[in-house]
């Protein structure tokens, strides 16, 4: 059975007189049991009021009807080294002892906590529990279990600190001791007594390792500037961010509190804290869904097509691109907010990719809908592949995060096939150009081209063509079919790019070259699975 000790008495007894909740006041007396918190409000309050009006020579604990766990208690030590009895010049205040018990729990039943703020009063209540259960049914997201997550005003560390101190002046006081460590943390209280009556409601198991995440965000805009003290006292610990509203934030506050002389801390705060006069407000009720990973294949037919959109000065070129084609109808499907693109390399907009395809992966931010079956995803690639003419996608298929690093995996040794249309200024015969069929393993280096030298570090890089075959046309025209190391610039091979890529098509024939048309025919790259 789950009880409070003797030696709990003066947790109780000071903590219920400076107006803290029940709940909390079990966190301080290390109760580690779940089911105890959640009890209802008002019969913790009348256990605790008993348990204080019980006489300590009859009665040494006081019992709750549940198995409990085993639970941190506190230690009988040693005194601590500390600072002496200070006030709030300086000196923890003196709190009398609860003698009226009956009017000390009647009070703090109907103040706001002074240490979690109503956090494990009013937002513990099957109210609450359904005001954040209809805002999860009205975003409509499709899931099978949660993880809830809150985000806690950074006050709420300054008042546990300062409660502590005072309890564990206390303690020390009757030779007892109470690590900070021993008091169980809000946050998983709170847990403790919302997650049961969220998966009640929603029907669904709570589990920490889902992707599907309900979020609260709390404020005490009463007490805001309460950890702005400490700024002062360490100002090491509150730096300016981007992305931050504020420099006090709860990871900072919790390092200056460690960082913090204890004297110095009761100079700045009152301890025990004060009652505030309101409760927290919940500023935000949030879902989100992790996101989701689609995969697969696409041909592009068009020469008159980016991958991505062409926008230049933000000024849109052309109207569509191949990743807005693919992504439309699967953000509609999905229900994302947005998405991500990433491919197996990347070719010019008057480049056509034939064969097998090129190996995508889009990554669908905050989908509301996640569950699909093979034939669902069958017709969802057919439902790209009949909207337009321009591209066609094959293989389409949900995958891991990891693995869309397999398409990513070694991908300058992976190799590629291209076809290129090539003029010479210079009449060529079949003869002239035979001997590139011969040349194996011809090594590049290829500074970066000029047309993109605005968005790629200037470099030298080697590449190798691994194979060529030649396929005579007329006098000024053949085709040239190449197989390369991935990253190869095809254009710059044939025309040089004014002598920045040697050898070139140019220097081997010793006349003027250029491409008209080139076409990727394969990325071999075994990623994702054929279906």
């Amino acid at each position: 059975m789950s009880s409070l000790t003797e030696k709990d008495r003066p947790i109780v007894q000071l903590l219920l007189n400076a107006g803290t909740c029940p709940r909390c006041i079990l966190r301080f007396c290390s109760v580690g049991s779940q089911m105890l918190y959640r009890h209802p409000y008002k019969d913790l309050m009348k256990v605790l009021k008993e348990f204080l009006k019980n006489n300590p020579e009859k009665e040494d604990t006081v019992c709750f009807d549940v198995v409990d766990p085993p639970c941190k208690r506190i230690r009988l030590e040693h005194p601590e080294e500390g600072p002496e009895d200070l006030n709030h010049n300086g000196a923890l205040q003196q709190n009398p002892q609860v003698n009226d018990e009956n009017t000390a729990v009647e009070d703090s039943a109907v103040k706001v906590c002074n240490v979690c703020l109503g956090i494990l009063q009013e937002f513990c209540e099957a109210d609450f529990v359904k005001k954040v259960c209809q805002k999860v049914n009205s975003a409509d997201y499709q899931f099978t279990s949660f993880v809830f997550s809150v985000s806690l005003p950074p006050q709420l560390s300054v008042r546990e600190r300062a409660a502590w101190l005072v309890l564990k002046q206390e303690m020390r006081n009757l030779g007892l001791s109470l690590s900070k460590d021993d008091i169980v943390q809000l946050k998983e209280a709170y847990k403790w007594i919302i997650h049961p009556q969220l998966s009640e409601e929603l029907g669904v198991p709570a589990d920490g390792k889902v992707l599907f995440e309900v979020s609260v965000v709390f404020a005490h805009p009463e007490t805001d500037e309460e950890c702005h003290f400490l700024a002062t006292a360490c100002p090491d610990c509150f730096k300016p961010a981007k992305n931050k509203q504020s420099v006090f934030t709860r990871m900072a506050v919790i390092k200056a509190l460690e960082k913090i002389k204890e004297e110095d801390f009761l100079k700045h705060f009152p301890c025990p804290p004060s009652s505030p006069k309101n409760l927290c407000v919940a500023l935000e009720i949030q879902c989100n869904n992790g996101a989701v990973f689609v995969a697969g294949r696409y041909n592009k037919y068009s020469r008159n097509l980016p991958q991505t959109p062409w926008i230049i000065d933000g000024e849109r070129k052309l109207e569509s691109s191949v990743e807005e084609l693919i992504s439309e109808h699967l953000m509609t499907e999905f229900r994302a907010d947005s998405f991500n693109f990433s491919s197996s390399g990347r070719e010019d907009v008057d480049v056509r990719t034939l064969g097998n395809g090129r190996p995508f992966a889009i990554e669908l931010v905050n989908p509301r809908r996640i569950h699909f079956t093979a034939e669902e995803m069958k017709g969802l690639q057919q439902t790209i592949n009949t909207s337009s003419d321009k591209i066609q996608v094959r293989d389409l298929q949900l995958v891991t995060r990891e693995a869309i690093g397999r398409m990513k995996e070694g991908e300058e040794e992976k190799t590629k096939t291209y076809s290129a249309l090539i003029w010479t200024d210079k009449a060529i015969q079949k003869e002239d150009i035979a001997f590139l069929d011969d040349i194996k393993e011809l090594k590049l280096d290829q500074k970066t081209p000029l047309r993109v030298l605005h968005r790629r570090p200037l470099a030298v890089r080697c590449r190798i063509i691994h194979t060529m075959r030649s396929e005579y046309i007329d006098e000024h025209h053949f085709r040239l079919h190449l197989k390369t190391q991935a990253g190869t610039y095809i254009k710059e091979f044939v025309h040089g790019d004014f002598g920045r890529t040697k050898p070139n098509i140019g220097s081997l024939l010793n006349r003027t070259a250029d491409i008209l048309e080139l076409d990727v025919e394969s990325v071999d790259v075994d990623w994702p699975p054929t279906l």
